[in-house]
């Protein structure tokens, strides 16, 4: 799925995400609109990792869905 698409559907998806990383609130998932880089940026930052393997992470997650 492309990001045009994630971002038209991630009220639907934010379920998906929150699965995926429990450590972020539903709240900054919210804020963060499906925006690719926002979401790198919630997850590097949660989770203490290297932007490379956050955003290794975020694209894992995008193909699957």
């Amino acid at each position: 799925m492309n990001w045009d698409q994630i971002k038209g559907q991630w009220k639907q998806l934010k379920g998906s995400a929150r699965r995926k990383w429990g450590e972020i609130t539903d709240d900054e998932l919210e804020q963060a609109q499906g925006d690719r880089d926002r979401l790198i940026g919630l997850v590097q930052e949660r989770y203490g990792i290297a932007r490379e393997a956050a955003e290794k992470q975020v694209d894992e997650w995008s193909r699957e869905i």
